[in-house]
């Protein structure tokens, strides 16, 4: 394993570590949330831990049947106890851009109606400005693309559509709908930008997390740093 991947499951698991017996927990979706509920199910096996889950993806739903955790619906449990997530990229005010997997639309839903939302990422994840080599996942109703990637532009974007992983054809989302992977370089405003993209029709959700993150656990070479808001 990499010094990177040992740095997101060091986070995952300390992150885990948080989960109670009896608690509704929303499960992320990405590499590092997949560590996360690799642990989760560790502890349903081997600990006896009575939990329920919410995937943000059908990825998530798959990994989580695979190792016995038990899952749920918002219909079911609209409050969650705690959701645990990764991120592409933390500022040090804990905003996040969220997306590189697809799932931001969920992932956001699943963040809100959590009343603890914890983030987990490897240190190369943190940065002093969010937008910092990263683009911003926008998803989009495909009939609406070609009026967005105009309207994100206005704003000073470089919008680019993603494509299918090994094919020229566009990315579905799991709720059908397409992704701009939007650069806006440096974010001076997250909340601001988050605010002017969810204004544009046709835009279903943007990977801006900005004052939604409760806590970050950084997954470091000597340990993980956790940061609370």
């Amino acid at each position: 394993m990499s010094s990177r991947e040992e740095e997101k499951k060091r986070a995952a698991v300390e992150a885990s570590r948080l989960v109670k017996d009896g608690q509704v927990v929303g499960l992320g979706t990405g590499s590092t949330a997949f560590y996360m509920i690799e642990e989760l199910g560790r502890r349903v096996a081997e600990e006896q831990l009575h939990i329920r889950g919410v995937p943000t993806s059908k990825a998530t739903a798959s990994l989580a049947e695979k190792v016995k955790i038990p899952l749920t619906t918002l219909e079911e449990h609209p409050e969650l106890d705690i959701d645990i997530d990764g991120a592409d990229q933390v500022d040090p005010n804990l905003n996040v851009i969220k997306g590189r997997g697809g799932a931001l639309t969920r992932e956001k839903v699943v963040a809100s109606a959590a009343r603890l939302f914890v983030v987990i990422v490897d240190e190369g994840k943190m940065a002093l400005r969010l937008g910092e080599g990263q683009v911003l996942p926008i998803e989009v109703i495909p009939f609406a693309s070609p009026t967005v990637r105009r309207r994100v532009e206005e704003l000073g974007g470089k919008p680019r559509l993603r494509l299918a992983k090994n094919s020229k054809e566009p990315f579905v989302t799991d709720n059908g709908n397409s992704i701009l992977d939007v650069d806006f370089g440096f974010i001076t405003d997250p909340k601001e930008l988050e605010a002017s993209v969810k204004m544009i029709p046709g835009v279903v959700e943007n990977g801006l997390f900005v004052g939604m993150a409760d806590a970050i656990f950084v997954g470091r070479a000597n340990g993980v740093e956790k940061l609370w808001r």
